[in-house]
């Protein structure tokens, strides 16, 4: 039986490049999700890893695909045998204001769209997936901000956690979005701090990487995460790249988020 009321999935007449669509009704978004997905090529995939990669602020479900080219990136992985074939689930942020956060807010629980809908979603419609699909969590920026608090705090759902760029702490959404930050307030610092979400579940975190661009707006809030890490005792590793704030950095370091994956199978 599904999880979803109504579901929609695209027609692999019509696909290109192994990329699927698919369109969920959840009570969480009070309405329609999107995720957009790679399915590698080949027979007898199956209880493939399903990797979930959260875009940042103004995007959407495309964008990890059609501007950070993360299908290319993984298929020359795969072909190159660098890493076994896997599913990247793109999801929306819910397509809330300039970007959701993922987390609960003004209705609705971006979050758990996040956890438990879009691995629901993936494991119910692409048959190279099921329970037995190890987990991962990955983003970009705002989408860093929801992979590594996100994946903390359900911890022991997720065989690895992976961030580009990350925001690290809710007042730095002023850096990017029109809204005030009044809609991103929380009752609990777990849910807008990154190091309280990781430090509250130190005991369950499955094996974390996070990066960031030596020139990017937000280093210096990377660098006090790692500081942070380091003083609390909280395995994790930290990088440091050349490049900015921009999707050239992200592009090329998918690959380090990718193969730090296929290390944790």
């Amino acid at each position: 039986m599904s999880k979803f009321n109504t579901t929609e999935l695209s027609d692999p007449q019509f696909e290109i490049g192994g990329l699927r669509f698919i369109t969920v009704k959840t009570p969480n978004l009070k309405g329609r999700g999107d995720i957009c997905v790679f399915i590698p090529e080949g027979e007898d995939l199956h209880d493939l890893p399903i990797v979930t990669l959260m875009h940042g602020v103004y995007g959407s479900a495309w964008i990890w695909a059609m501007k950070g080219g993360a299908v290319r990136t993984a298929e020359r992985l795969i072909r190159e045998n660098q890493i076994r074939p896997m599913v990247l689930a793109m999801p929306s942020d819910g397509l809330w204001g300039d970007g959701s956060a993922y987390m609960a807010h003004d209705g609705c629980d971006f979050e758990k769209w996040i956890a438990e809908d879009v691995p629901a979603a993936v494991r119910e419609l692409i048959p190279q997936t099921s329970d037995q699909s190890p987990l991962f969590i990955s983003g970009l920026s705002m989408g860093g901000f929801g992979a590594l608090r996100v994946g903390a705090k359900h911890a022991k759902q997720y065989a690895g956690i992976s961030a580009h760029s990350s925001i690290t702490e809710i007042g730095q959404m002023k850096l990017f979005v029109e809204e005030p930050l009044d809609h991103y307030q929380q009752t609990a610092r777990l849910d807008e701090d990154a190091f309280t979400a990781m430090a509250e579940n130190r005991n369950d975190l499955p094996p974390l990487r996070f990066d960031c661009g030596s020139s990017d707006l937000l280093i210096e809030y990377n660098r006090q995460l790692h500081a942070d890490l380091d003083k609390a005792g909280i395995a994790h590793t930290y990088e440091e790249f050349e490049g900015g704030h921009q999707w050239e950095y992200w592009q090329e370091h998918l690959v380090d988020t990718l193969l730090f994956f296929d290390r944790q199978i």
